[in-house]
């Protein structure tokens, strides 16, 4: 009984909870917006857990760091009304094709961010279409494929909800997915 109550007492805390306690927690706080991958450890979920409850939210940064996160590279985040982005009329470097993208006051609460998909992503060892399989010490092979053999890839639904996850309420974030 001891033991029971000892394992019990340990599972009310994010840091000590183990298997579907954990589980349990990331439901209460997220719903099913923040769910454990297949084989994905405690330790993993749980550190997952407690970055997306102290995550920054509602600000440029956080779009920022969030899709530097999911796919580890910087995205473009331009503001219409920002004069950084965009430059201003008699400021130094500024005038037309040098300091960024158009602006316009027209455009409030809205953004424009070029996110980028993660280098890298495929299958291992398997060759592109229309590329030699191999070369000389090239450990390459052809075969048909499908989505199953793709693993810890990013999708672009996965990159639009983790923005969607951190935008302000009552912003449009025009998305544009890019290589």
């Amino acid at each position: 009984m001891y033991s029971l109550i000892s394992y019990v007492r340990l599972q009310t805390r994010i840091l000590t909870a183990t298997d579907g306690f954990l589980d349990a927690i990331a439901q209460d706080f997220f719903g099913s917006a923040l769910m454990r991958s297949s084989n994905q450890s405690d330790a993993s979920f749980r550190a997952r857990i407690i970055i997306n409850i102290f995550r920054e939210r509602a600000t440029r940064h956080a779009i920022i760091k969030v899709l530097q996160d999911l796919t580890g590279r910087t995205p473009i985040v331009i503001e219409p009304q920002r004069p950084a982005d965009t430059g201003a009329y008699g400021a130094p470097n500024s005038g037309y094709g040098v300091a960024g993208a158009y602006g316009s006051v027209l455009l409030q609460y809205q953004a424009f961010v070029v996110a980028y998909r993660p280098i890298g992503t495929g299958i291992p060892l398997v060759a592109g279409y229309g590329s030699s399989p191999g070369g000389y010490g090239q450990p390459s092979r052809a075969e048909y494929a499908d989505l199953s053999l793709v693993q810890d890839a990013v999708s672009d639904a996965d990159i639009y909800a983790a923005i969607d996850s951190v935008k302000p309420v009552g912003t449009i974030i025009w998305t544009n997915i890019s290589s």
